[in-house]
């Protein structure tokens, strides 16, 4: 008997699958996820019977050297200048061979190994067991996925969840590991959940279903990993729309309904903020289903006035002074409604401010879905005084032209004068430099008191926490106003987001912002040129 050394202490399907197991008690949680029994873990240590191994290595070591001994009699009678190279060149491939492990590239698509594997990393990376403080992330997905493969096939209309799943895990792996034969199951995946939902929409009883929104959610999801939107909007805003409707009220009753409507009023409210998208349907029959005593919801509830403000001035034929004057009143308005929202927080959601051992100033927070939530508080903010900025500077067009044609003049203002631009644009750099402080905490590079964490790993942030960054930084990137040290700061997180989690986005919303810092750089020589 021979000790075998320390071996996995997984459970047996774990170690059939070949991936990580948590080793919980009563079940692991990849047992749960797959609706299955755990079998159990074995002892730490085993202990082996090795003599008939020893005996056949034994036999094998003497026949080889037996059949060594008379093929190099013979080869001697007729050596060749090239063949001993030609020998050790084979040896070398050879041991080569063993000794290398095949990359994941190498292996079959085909193989079920592989998509097991990609449903616990996605699973891992992308879900957050909700807790008493913390709302979790997609946390649902696991239980939905598991009732669902465990009562139906694949060609029912509510299979789209099971197949949406699939692909988004698949292509979760394949981004993270650069495997090009797992991508193109995944797209296969990708149209195969595109046609079940089809089919589920048509049904009007399997259209209000969670496992329908859930699909939309994780559609919109893979868009986001595989970086193949529609420019920067995304196909799936339209089902948003839908569905938030024709579930009404009902979706708000439990848990996981609530979650799935955050998600997908937030990623509408982003598109119609953010990007200049027109909202397709009266957002004031939300007020009442959100609740004001949550901090997430209650700055939910600032988006319909913020984007009312947006539709308004896009709509509007060219504005006279009063207009001008009624939108900049409205836009403080809104902005006093978000500032509001600081004053009524929770202890355990206010900012720390702290150095790094380097003496940096720092921002950190009780946890990191916290901060998440605050870079959108603040991207919000930005684009608000961005635009009373341009207001302002519309303003005082309207104003030095009626100057032309009539008696009144404009107040002359002295350099050392504070104006309303000047203090806009001295907030939006606060809220920029407040956002980058937090970014250390955010892909736990420090903890919440600043200082460095001792991660086993070249990174401990999940995908979750990096995907709730992309479109905050992103429009403090592009429409912002940073300095030069926040601007490369902020493109390093983007790309490191994109390359160790393989959300395509990242790279996508990377490269659009340098397109438009270049096309506003370039404005800015024509104007001083002219």
């Amino acid at each position: 008997m021979v000790y075998g050394g320390k071996p996995s202490t997984g459970c047996y399907l774990c170690r059939k699958r070949k991936i990580k197991c948590d080793e919980a008690q009563p079940e692991c949680r990849n047992c749960i996820i797959y609706g299955r029994p755990c079998p159990g873990y074995r002892p730490d240590a085993v202990f082996r019977n090795e003599t008939r191994k020893i005996e056949r290595l034994v036999k094998s070591g003497n026949s080889a050297s037996n059949n060594s001994s008379s093929g190099s009699n013979s080869g001697s009678q007729g050596h060749t200048p090239g063949s001993d190279s030609s020998v050790i060149v084979a040896r070398r491939r050879h041991h080569g061979s063993i000794q290398s492990k095949p990359t994941l590239t190498l292996y079959s698509p085909a193989d079920a190994d592989w998509e097991q594997r990609a449903l616990c990393y996605f699973f891992d990376q992308f879900t957050i067991q909700a807790d008493e403080e913390d709302g979790g992330h997609l946390d649902y997905l696991p239980p939905l996925y598991a009732r669902e493969i465990g009562r139906q096939g694949g060609n029912a209309p509510s299979s789209c969840l099971r197949w949406a799943v699939d692909a988004t895990a698949l292509m979760t792996l394949a981004n993270a590991k650069n495997a090009s034969p797992l991508m193109n199951k995944a797209r296969l995946g990708y149209g195969k959940a595109l046609r079940s939902l089809q089919e589920a929409l048509a049904s009007p009883a399997h259209a209000v279903k969670d496992e329908t929104f859930a699909s939309v959610v994780l559609l919109s999801l893979y868009e986001d990993i595989s970086g193949e939107r529609n420019g920067l909007f995304s196909s799936h805003t339209a089902g948003f729309e839908f569905l938030m409707k024709l579930r009404g009220e009902g979706q708000m009753d439990h848990r996981r309904g609530r979650d799935m409507f955050n998600f997908a009023y937030t990623h509408l409210y982003v598109e119609i903020l953010a990007l200049g998208d027109k909202p397709r349907f009266d957002g004031d029959w939300v007020v009442g289903m959100l609740d004001s005593n949550n901090p997430v919801e209650r700055l939910m509830l600032t988006a319909p006035s913020i984007s009312q403000l947006f539709t308004s001035m896009r709509r509007a034929p060219p504005p006279d002074q009063a207009t001008v004057e009624a939108w900049i009143a409205a836009g403080l308005e809104c902005d006093a409604e978000l500032a509001q929202w600081t004053q009524t927080l929770p202890d355990r959601w206010l900012p720390l401010f702290v150095y790094s051992d380097q003496g940096e100033p720092l921002m950190t927070y009780n946890r990191i879905s916290i901060a998440l939530v605050w870079n959108y508080y603040r991207a919000v903010r930005v684009m608000l005084h961005q635009l009373l900025l341009s207001l302002h500077g519309s303003l005082a067009a309207i104003r030095m032209q009626s100057s032309f044609t009539s008696t009144f003049k404009p107040p002359i203002t002295q350099p050392g004068d504070s104006t309303p631009e000047t203090s806009i644009r001295a907030t939006i750099r606060e809220l920029t430099t407040e956002v980058c402080r937090g970014l250390p905490f955010c892909l736990s590079d420090v903890d919440s008191l600043g200082r460095p964490t001792k991660t086993v790993g070249e990174w401990q942030t999940r995908a979750a926490q990096g995907y709730g960054l992309l479109w905050p930084l992103w429009y403090l990137l592009s429409c912002g106003m940073p300095t030069l040290a926040q601007v490369e700061q902020i493109r390093t997180v983007l790309y490191r987001v994109g390359s160790k989690h393989g959300i395509k986005l990242a790279l996508v919303l990377a490269r659009e912002a340098e397109r438009i810092r270049g096309e506003q750089h370039t404005e800015v020589r024509v104007v001083n040129s002219v």
